[in-house]
């Protein structure tokens, strides 16, 4: 039997913003997420609180235990978690989200599209009394990119910022750019202490090397650089393609990642993921996946990665691969690891997946 539809109060306004509220949500993409400092001293203990940056610019946090008491509702469908707090970080996707320091008294940062770098207290966060209505919380840190000046004193767009990376110790804060560039941030004096110049097409990535006072950035030109902290130098090029038809498979570097010596580092380009030994500037792997590989990070000798499909992958040091966890999202775009061992994987349709340090799934939700 057809139920019967009264016309007399059509909307069609309405009901073309509902269409595209809801087409908006499907396309929501969730770029990064970073587990929030654990108050905790025992490292064993389990997360409670995952930051996730949007790419409709918003910066939200949700309670990993309330998503879990969602998933075990029964319901079939993905469940949609409330934030416990909310930030529209920037004008255009949020790219980045990383704790700059790892007690209640660090700053979270985020960067973006608009070429900002944003912070915010995490203390004051946690004890803000409106949760959703904080999107109107001013950060306390705002860095913008410097426009190039072109002919006739044009000034150049602000380039994005892709990707961050921190050394506390130095009081520092770096992105990579749209511009092909790295910017080194004073945290303290909220200015550029240096550029690193020397890509020649736009940073993807950037991860510190504290132990050496070095950063390494990927680009679109299809290398790796090691930087000097104290010169702004590049001290080593990591070709990751030097024959000429791999170079034109996989031109680019989408991601890198340091294992905990620092001593070893995984190079995502396309559909390949190789494994350097950086004491010895010496590719030891190099793996070929079915998907383009989107973000990696190393645990226990071995290296997770997600990309352009919903699979986890885990790989030993030879390439070789142990596991590969389903998920929830078809694209992923970003892996983060607690202390713990508890892994959360992010991607297309704003769905995260949060998998125990057993390779279980713990539970899914969209935000």
């Amino acid at each position: 039997m057809v139920t019967a539809m009264d016309c007399r109060n059509w909307d069609e306004d309405v009901y073309r913003d509902s269409i595209l509220l809801e087409r908006e949500s499907q396309c929501r993409t969730v770029f990064r997420t970073a587990f929030a400092p654990n108050p905790n001293p025992n490292h064993n203990s389990y997360p409670d609180l995952i930051v996730a940056g949007i790419s409709d610019g918003t910066i939200a946090s949700y309670s990993i235990s309330s998503c879990l008491d969602l998933s075990s509702a029964g319901n079939s469908l993905v469940p949609v978690a409330e934030s416990s707090w909310l930030v529209q970080g920037h004008d255009g996707p949020a790219y980045d989200v990383k704790f700059y320091g790892n007690d209640e008294d660090s700053l979270l940062l985020s960067c973006g599209d608009d070429g900002r770098i944003r912070g915010w207290k995490w203390k004051e966060l946690l004890g803000s009394k409106e949760p959703v209505q904080g999107g109107t919380s001013e950060p306390i840190l705002d860095l913008v990119n410097p426009q190039q000046k072109g002919p006739w004193g044009a000034l150049s767009p602000i380039p994005e910022n892709n990707c961050m990376a921190v050394n506390t110790q130095t009081g520092s804060i770096f992105a990579a750019a749209g511009d092909s560039c790295a910017y080194c941030w004073d945290v303290e004096k909220n200015e550029i202490k240096m550029v690193l110049k020397g890509h020649s097409d736009y940073l993807h990535c950037i991860v510190a090397r504290n132990s050496h006072n070095q950063v390494i950035t990927g680009s679109e030109d299809g290398t790796a650089r090691i930087w000097d902290c104290r010169t702004g130098k590049c001290i080593q090029i990591i070709d990751l393609h030097k024959d000429k038809r791999s170079r034109e498979l996989f031109p680019y570097v989408s991601c890198i990642a340091l294992d905990a010596s620092e001593s070893w580092l995984a190079c995502g380009s396309g559909r390949s993921l190789s494994v350097w030994n950086l004491p010895a500037c010496e590719c030891v792997s190099r793996i070929t996946t079915t998907a383009a590989i989107q973000d990696a990070i190393f645990h226990d000798n071995q290296v997770l990665a997600v990309g352009a499909e919903p699979l986890l992958s885990r790989f030993d040091l030879n390439g070789d691969i142990i596991s590969q966890i389903p998920c929830a999202p078809q694209s992923l775009f970003s892996i983060s690891l607690h202390p713990s061992g508890v892994t959360a994987v992010a991607g297309y349709g704003a769905l995260v997946d949060i998998v125990s340090q057993f390779g279980s799934h713990l539970c899914t939700f969209q935000c």
